[in-house]
C-alpha cells in the first residue's frame, strides 16, 4: 500500500486518509475519491490531498476483516458487517467465551495492521455480547499476511452455550443467621445463564438435614449456600452432600473473593458449594464455576488452580473482615533470597 500527500490531479480512485470538512458537506476518511469530490476539492482551494492506494496484492481493510474474522470465528459465533476495516463477533445465547490464545497470540503476531482483541477466556457472556473485534488498523494489507494470519488462527474462538435451564438452592440455617439474604443475587445470576430457579429448600445446617434436602432434588444443578461458613472439606455442606451419595471434587479455590466454594456432584448433576460472597451481585470466584458448569464444560482441579492468577478480585465491603485498605505499620518487604545453585 502507497500512503501520502499526492496532488488532485493523482487522486482519483485513492482512499482518502484524513476527513476533510467542506461547506459542502464532510468527506469522511476511507472515501474512495471520485471526480466530483476532487471538483470540490478544488473549488475550496486544496491543491493536494493525503491518500492511500492499494497495490495489487493488497486487501482493502473491510475485505481483510470479513476474511479473517470468517477464519477466527468457529461454527455459531455471530459477526457483525465489516466497516472501517472492523468485525464484531458476537455470543448468540448465554454462555462463555472460549478462546485459543496461542492461535490469537500467533495472530497478532504477523502483521502489526493485522489485530483481533479478545475477552479473557472462559468470560461469561450474554447473549450478543462482544466476544473478540477483528480490526484492520491500515486501509489495505497484504493478501499473503492476512492469509498467513487466517491459517494460523483458524476456529480460535468458539462459543459454550448455557445448556442447563433449572436449579434448585438449599440454603441452610442456624439461629441468627443471614437466611435467605442473597436469593436474589443468586437467582439473577441464574437468570444471566439461561436457568430457572426451580425451587428454594431450607433445612437445619447439620450433614443429616442437608442430605435429605439433597434427595429431593430433580433439577439440572444444585446449590448450597450455609448460614455458616464452610471452612474445611469436612465441614457440614462437603459432608451432607457425601452422605446423600454425592461426592466433592475440590474444596476451596485461590480466587478471593470466593475461596470457600467446593464442587462436586450428585449422580450426574452438579452440586456447588457457594461461598457466603455469592449473597451479593459483586463478581466473585463462584461466578467463573458457575459459568462453566452451567455450559457443561468439565471444571476440574487444575482449571480452578489456574484460576488465582488474575483471581485477587475487587474487595466487598460487607464482609465481616475486609482485606485491608491501608498499609499496616507491620508490612515489612519480602526477605531477599539465596542465587540458585548453578549446575
Amino acid at each position: 500500500m502507497r500512503f501520502g500527500a499526492v496532488p488532485l490531479s493523482e487522486a482519483e480512485g485513492a482512499i482518502l486518509a484524513h476527513s476533510v470538512q467542506l461547506a459542502s458537506g464532510r468527506l469522511r476518511k476511507g472515501l474512495h475519491l471520485t471526480a466530483d469530490h476532487l471538483r470540490q476539492l478544488a473549488d475550496e482551494g486544496h491543491a493536494e490531498i493525503t491518500v492511500a492506494r492499494l497495490d495489487a496484492t493488497d486487501l482493502h481493510e473491510d475485505a481483510a476483516a470479513a476474511e479473517l474474522a470468517q477464519a477466527v470465528a468457529a461454527q455459531g459465533v455471530l459477526l457483525t458487517d465489516p466497516f472501517t476495516g472492523r468485525v464484531n463477533l458476537l455470543a448468540p445465547s448465554p454462555g462463555v467465551a472460549l478462546i485459543d490464545s496461542d492461535k490469537i497470540n500467533a495472530l497478532n503476531s504477523i502483521d502489526p495492521m493485522i489485530t483481533c482483541a479478545t475477552v479473557p477466556p472462559y468470560q461469561q457472556m450474554g447473549q450478543g455480547g462482544m466476544i473478540a473485534t477483528v480490526k484492520i488498523i491500515a486501509y489495505g494489507v497484504p493478501a499473503t499476511d492476512l492469509r498467513r494470519a487466517a491459517a494460523v488462527a483458524q476456529d480460535a474462538i468458539s462459543f459454550a452455550p448455557s445448556v442447563l435451564r433449572s436449579a434448585t438452592l438449599i440454603v441452610t440455617e442456624v439461629p441468627g443467621g443471614p437466611g435467605l439474604t442473597g436469593q436474589d443475587a443468586i437467582e439473577s445470576r441464574l437468570n444471566a445463564l439461561g436457568i430457572t430457579l426451580e425451587a428454594t429448600l431450607t433445612c437445619a445446617h447439620t450433614e443429616d438435614a442437608l442430605s435429605k434436602r439433597l434427595s429431593t432434588c430433580t433439577s439440572d444443578l444444585i446449590l448450597i449456600l450455609t448460614d455458616s461458613a464452610t471452612s474445611d472439606p469436612h465441614d457440614v455442606a462437603p459432608e451432607g452432600l457425601r452422605q446423600a451419595g454425592g461426592m466433592v471434587t475440590r474444596f476451596g479455590m485461590p480466587v478471593d473473593p470466593g475461596n470457600l466454594l467446593f464442587l462436586g456432584k450428585l449422580g450426574q448433576t452438579p452440586v456447588i458449594g457457594l461461598p457466603g460472597c455469592a449473597r451479593a451481585p459483586a463478581l466473585n470466584g463462584a461466578d467463573w464455576v458457575l459459568a462453566r458448569v452451567a455450559c457443561g464444560l468439565e471444571v476440574t482441579h487444575q482449571d480452578i488452580a489456574s484460576m488465582g492468577v488474575g483471581g485477587l478480585l475487587k474487595e466487598i465491603p460487607t464482609r465481616p473482615q475486609p482485606r485491608a485498605r491501608r498499609l499496616p505499620a507491620s508490612a515489612q518487604p519480602a526477605a531477599a533470597k539465596p542465587a540458585p545453585a548453578s549446575s
